[in-house]
């Protein structure tokens, strides 16, 4: 992963015209990661509140229209002019079929993607087939994420998995098959799975060859049919100290298999970290398209963008360094008007920029080095944090000094980063 410094001043400020308006020689592009939300499911899981929508195939083609369009106004500004990492999330992308394969294409046409760029397509076993695999794999894509949560099938039936253990092991042995690198999602404290079944899981997943695999405890989300029925007294609720139990069993059994953790949830072989996620937590830049897909700009490119849109910045920052914004609408809106407005923006000085850069970086297992906590002014939170065992002071290997999260730190890792945020 290297050493963390995403609080280094970018090598450019991805502003190509105004360079050439002063006269100035082009400066290159600022890498900007691209994510495109496809909001479709087969069925929608008890425990989900990500926006998707099961069903609704009369709407596919509209929505990858208007999502090509979306992708194809923002390159106008220079925002996809060096893509470093693509990643089609949701939903299920592959729910689309063949327009999901359409979709590809024409992002890769209308994007300046890396040769070596990390292309990633999530995927669920149920629409995990030879067709669309071997489709998605000819046009470019080179991941894949492959959300199994559970080979229980009682574990599946309770989160409302329309898989079985069966058909998820089928989907990894064609993923396996296909050449390309690809993850495993698996959730653990879920209500009635024990701990032979967690054993089970992450033995299995392990079989598959997988050299990324996601570890998530089940976290109930409000509205949703899993909240409601522990609500109604139907469904017991987690218990948060047998999910820690099953995230430190499958810390031992992953590292025992050469996956190695290297953030709060996710765990590979060495080389085989996921660089996508990993622009998320070191501070660079992302575009979101689709309905409910979250950006992060640098400021003086987001404000071009506003000024060439008529979109209002709040002007709430002497110094705004960082802008984030998820357009939330629904299906319906983003296919009439795919270019509204997104709205809030959320604005952030140089101060606070360089406090999430550290509530990100403490994510990482590496942690975050000495100078980073220093010039956000954090020492004294780290200090307090140490005082109660959740972080460490330390070396690593080339003797950078860092602040880490401790294994206790890692467990409750909300309290470490809310007290890094509020700078308390």
């Amino acid at each position: 992963m290297g050493t963390f410094g995403p609080m280094d001043p970018p090598a450019s400020s991805g502003l190509a015209s105004l360079a050439a308006d002063a006269g100035t020689a082009l400066a290159p592009p600022l890498p900007v990661s691209l994510y495109v939300h496809v909001p479709f499911c087969v069925s929608k899981c008890a425990y989900c509140d990500f926006y998707s929508l099961p069903g609704h195939a009369e709407r596919y083609a509209a929505f990858v229209d208007a999502a090509l369009f979306e992708a194809g106004h923002w390159s106008h500004y220079d925002l996809l002019d060096d893509v470093p990492t693509l990643y089609f999330g949701g939903g299920t992308p592959t729910a689309l079929g063949g327009e999901l394969v359409r979709l590809v294409g024409g992002i890769l046409e209308t994007a300046r993607v890396r040769p070596d760029a990390e292309i990633t397509v999530e995927t669920n076993p149920e629409v995990t087939e030879p067709g669309i695999v071997g489709a998605l794999v000819a046009a470019g894509v080179n991941r894949f994420s492959l959300g199994v949560q559970s080979f229980d099938d009682e574990v599946l039936r309770a989160l409302g998995r329309c898989h079985d253990s069966s058909r998820a092991v089928a989907a990894a042995e064609l993923l396996a098959s296909s050449g390309c690198a690809f993850s495993l999602d698996l959730m653990c404290g879920v209500p009635g799975q024990s701990f032979e079944s967690w054993d089970v899981t992450l033995e299995r997943a392990v079989a598959t060859g997988a050299r990324h695999i996601s570890v998530y405890p089940l976290t109930i989300e409000a509205g949703t049919p899993l909240e409601k029925a522990i609500a109604l007294g139907l469904v017991p609720a987690p218990d948060p100290d047998v999910a820690a139990e099953m995230m430190l069993a499958a810390e031992v059994a992953l590292a025992a298999e050469g996956l190695l953790r290297y953030e709060v949830a996710n765990y590979a072989q060495p080389g085989h970290e996921s660089r996508h996620n990993s622009v998320y937590w070191t501070g660079g830049a992302y575009l979101g398209v689709g309905p409910h897909a979250a950006s992060m700009l640098p400021y003086p490119l987001m404000r071009r963008v506003a000024d060439g849109e008529g979109w209002t910045l709040p002007d709430t920052s002497s110094d705004p360094t960082r802008v984030r914004f998820t357009r939330e609408v629904s299906l319906d809106a983003y296919i009439r008007r795919p270019l509204a407005a997104p709205v809030p923006f959320e604005v952030l000085s140089s101060e606070e920029t360089e406090r999430e850069n550290v509530m990100l970086g403490m994510r990482l297992r590496e942690g975050v080095a000495v100078r980073y906590v220093e010039a956000a002014r954090l020492t004294a939170v780290m200090e307090r944090l140490a005082d109660t065992g959740l972080v460490r002071r330390e070396r690593d290997a080339d003797g950078v000094a860092r602040w880490a999260v401790t294994q206790q730190g890692w467990l409750l890792g909300n309290e470490v980063f809310g007290s890094i945020w509020a700078g308390e």
